[in-house]
């Protein structure tokens, strides 16, 4: 083949970044290849020019020949892990194992990338050393850290987001008032992946983070519901008085960040008119928290690895308990609208509100999206569904922790969703 004078430095640049790839690889496999009579069967030069070969094949532009290539590796990796079995066979304790062998197959194929897409192909070789380097790092992370129940709920999440999500219809249905089935499997892998991103949070920064990033998290869940179970352990304990207090007010720092998140999900064009209400609200709440955290004893002893979650973080009737809320709130506020108008509809927010904040929230958000209501009347309805259900968990705050614990709990939702409604009146929505 000829190369024409214009394709030559595209063609360097392949062959160049091919060979950058193999020493890369080879770099990582060589330092682990050991010496004498048990030392590994390729090193940086079989890499080096494993990836070279591959990429040379390329330029040639003959299909062939890079089939031919790829036989010949796949040749010499059996080869390789045959003398390394019969290795192994003297010494049973060996376990030679298939990564090296696939490293340089996976070379030769990262060499032929190189030379079509150079860097895909620098960044293929960057992450394939990247996950060798790393080998103890994941084994370490698959066998001690990672927990069976973990491990079955981030592959329920996976399952959810790649399989079933690009299954479910992305149409509005009207019997859900409008609601695509799609966006109620959304509303369920936000909330299942808040819950893991908790979970994460927590396993990284143990307890010491206590109470306060309890509140933070499980806020994303149930601002009510964590009010509910500070307040019995303040009530059990109250020692920690201040600790649940605080981790209450995070809770309402998170029911107001979780609003932003669905309206921007559901509603983008709508964010810039709510960001300045739900700001106000979330920084106010977020001020009481640590200020009430700044007076509350240290947090509790750190608890055993193993006693985090061992049912597992995630917490599926739940989410899916708020997503069938959030189909029957859709149902009943479209039908308040249809009926009544826009008082209707306020109404019918308010009301659904006092059981939960964000499935109103939602359902306003996706009847903007679909124009049925303007940014005015999502931005003061969802003001009014947070107030609302600021209500509930005041009372809830008071039944669960008593006196002492709901004050400044109700004082710091008192002001979180005044300032709230200042902003509304400072910077009115568009």
């Amino acid at each position: 083949m000829t190369l024409a004078d214009s394709a030559w430095p595209t063609t360097a640049l392949g062959l160049a970044a091919a060979l950058g790839g193999g020493l890369l690889i080879g770099l990582e496999r060589e330092r682990r290849k050991g010496s004498g009579a048990r030392r590994a069967a390729a090193g940086i030069r079989s890499f080096a020019l494993a990836a070279l070969g591959g990429g040379i094949a390329q330029t040639l532009q003959q299909p062939m020949l890079v089939a031919l290539g790829a036989a010949l590796v796949a040749a010499l990796v059996a080869v390789a892990y045959w003398k390394s079995r019969g290795r192994s066979a003297v010494e049973p304790a060996a376990d030679p194992g298939l990564t090296t062998e696939l490293a340089l197959f996976i070379t030769y194929l990262v060499g032929v990338l190189s030379v079509q897409q150079p860097v895909l192909g620098v960044a293929a070789a960057a992450v394939v050393a990247g996950l060798l380097a790393a080998r103890e790092r994941l084994h370490r992370f698959a066998t001690e850290i990672l927990t069976q129940a973990e491990l079955h709920d981030a592959l329920l999440l996976a399952a959810l987001a790649l399989v079933l999500l690009p299954l479910v219809p992305a149409a509005p249905w009207p019997g859900l008032g409008g609601m695509a089935a799609r966006t109620l499997l959304l509303t369920t892998l936000l909330i299942l992946s808040l819950q893991g991103a908790g979970h994460v949070a927590l396993r990284l920064l143990g307890a010491r983070a206590g109470l306060a990033l309890s509140g933070l998290l499980s806020g994303f869940v149930s601002s009510t519901a964590t009010i509910a179970s500070l307040g019995a352990q303040a009530r059990a304990d109250p020692a920690r008085l201040a600790a649940c207090q605080a981790g209450a007010m995070f809770s309402t720092t998170a029911t107001w960040l979780q609003v932003l998140m669905l309206v921007g999900a559901l509603a983008p064009a709508a964010l810039p008119s709510l960001l300045p209400v739900a700001g106000a609200g979330a920084v106010v709440a977020l001020g009481t928290a640590l200020l009430q955290w700044r007076s509350a004893a240290p947090a509790p002893a750190e608890p055993r690895r193993g006693a985090l979650a061992p049912s597992g973080p995630l917490r599926l009737r739940e989410a899916l308990i708020v997503t069938a809320l959030l189909a029957a709130v859709s149902v009943g506020v479209s039908w308040a609208l249809r009926q009544y108008g826009g008082a209707g509809l306020l109404i019918g927010t308010g009301l659904a509100a006092l059981a939960d904040a964000h499935s109103p929230v939602a359902t306003l958000a996706t009847l903007q999206a679909a124009g049925q209501v303007d940014s005015h009347t999502l931005v003061h309805g969802t003001l009014l569904a947070v107030a609302a259900n600021a209500l509930t968990r005041a009372g809830t705050a008071a039944l669960a922790g008593g006196g002492a614990y709901a004050r400044r709990v109700a004082l710091s939702l008192l002001m979180s969703t005044g300032s709230a409604g200042l902003a509304s009146l400072l910077w009115p929505p568009g």
